[in-house]
């Protein structure tokens, strides 16, 4: 995901004895005693500043301070697992280093707090809404296209049928070492099972707008397209100068063409330092939408696709796992990144069945992540892809791919 997502932090009581005296509104000493004050403070100023206030209003002024009280318990609590979280990370991280065994003890063993405190209560009274800066428009296809055409004078291979780009995305992952099993079981996970080639997240399943830059089978970022240029570019140019090798005649310099674009792209992504954030910076710009428009290209495309996976098979192995990964712990190296999806793929089953997920996010991305909350252990989560990737695999773009190897 390269972009990946770690002594012991004494917790604070769990959150619901925080925060009953707070929805009752009493007891507040059972608080501790920072939150205690400030709720003290906020009801007091609430109540001052009521005068003529309408009932609503200083039910709505109660009610806030109540909810405010509530959350600072939470995010001490909160605050506290999330700092364990942290310092376990980084313990492994320097265990691995030092070839020393990962134990049970090297993780946080306890889920972590959800907030169940009052909701936020709805102001009675009209409110200023902060304007939110503008967001930058997402680009789709046609954007990336223009953006080759204008910094490159380049227009990918579209594939004359979706068949003819699976084929060759089938003959290049193969060549390259992947399994059938893994490209069409991430395939299924990542798209459905239904996507096209140039299926972006967002616009799918009748969906009318992008949500990311996320393009192709394995849904690739514009920056994974422009890493994977910087990093794996030299097999890319020596695979298509085969092909030129291999062809004459007008097909032959429509290649050397494609050929030298290639290169430059190459180039370019190899100019800065080899980091995700740097190759962030790249792909939020038209030229990393121009080198996002080979994801489209019938041969480029399938290369790029294939190495998103690829490098983490060959991350694995260069760590010392010699088993083939499974098609879900390929994918949860391919979502999490590999450092820390190596994490969870390299642990044991009995491991795997005590670790909660927790333990491989941050904070705010767990806490927006439904699935690793309900299935809140390694084995959970892992198995929960392993059945999505078995329906999603009975799909008709999954047996048309599966067909093509």
């Amino acid at each position: 995901m390269h972009h990946s997502i770690r002594n012991a932090v004494r917790l604070v009581p769990l959150a619901f004895v925080l925060l009953a005296p707070a929805a009752r509104g009493g007891e507040s000493e059972a608080l501790p005693p920072a939150v205690s004050n400030a709720h003290a403070q906020l009801l007091s100023q609430f109540f001052a500043q009521g005068g003529g206030a309408s009932p609503a209003v200083l039910e709505y002024r109660r009610k806030l301070a109540d909810y405010q009280a509530a959350r600072a318990a939470f995010d001490q609590e909160a605050g506290a697992y999330w700092s364990q979280i942290s310092e376990k990370r980084k313990g492994r991280n320097a265990k691995r280093r030092s070839g020393q065994q990962i134990t049970l003890e090297d993780y946080v063993l306890e889920h972590p707090p959800l907030y169940t405190g009052p909701k936020r209560p709805v102001n009675p009274e009209p409110e200023e809404t902060p304007s939110r800066p503008e967001r930058k428009p997402i680009p789709v296809v046609a954007d990336l296209l223009r953006a080759a055409q204008e910094l490159y004078q380049f227009t990918p291979q579209r594939p004359s049928s979706e068949v003819e780009f699976k084929r060759a995305y089938a003959r290049y992952a193969l060549a390259s070492g992947l399994t059938r099993e893994q490209a069409v079981r991430v395939y299924s996970f990542e798209t459905g099972g239904t996507g096209s080639y140039d299926v972006q997240a967002g616009i799918e399943h009748g969906g009318k707008r992008a949500i990311s830059t996320a393009m192709g089978y394995n849904q690739l970022l514009t920056t994974n397209s422009v890493e994977l240029l910087a990093e794996q570019g030299h097999e890319f140019i020596r695979a298509l100068s085969d092909k030129v090798a291999r062809t004459s005649g007008p097909a032959r310099q429509a290649l050397e063409h494609k050929l030298a674009v290639l290169k430059k792209m190459v180039a370019h992504a190899k100019a800065v330092p080899d980091t995700w954030s740097e190759h962030e910076k790249i792909g939020n710009t038209a030229q990393g939408w121009a080198m996002h428009a080979m994801v489209l290209d019938i041969d480029i495309g399938p290369m790029l696709q294939t190495h998103k996976l690829l490098t983490s098979v060959l991350f694995a192995r260069a760590k010392g796992y010699t088993r083939p990964l499974s098609a879900a712990e390929l994918e949860m190296m391919n979502l999490t990144g590999d450092g820390t999806g190596l994490d969870m793929v390299t642990m044991p089953q009995p491991m795997r069945e005590q670790v909660p997920t927790s333990n491989f996010f941050q904070r705010g991305g767990y806490e927006r992540n439904p699935v690793a909350i309900r299935h809140n252990t390694v084995a959970k989560l892992l198995a929960v892809t392993d059945t999505r990737m078995d329906s999603n695999s009975n799909n008709a773009g999954a047996r048309e791919l599966a067909g093509a190897f």
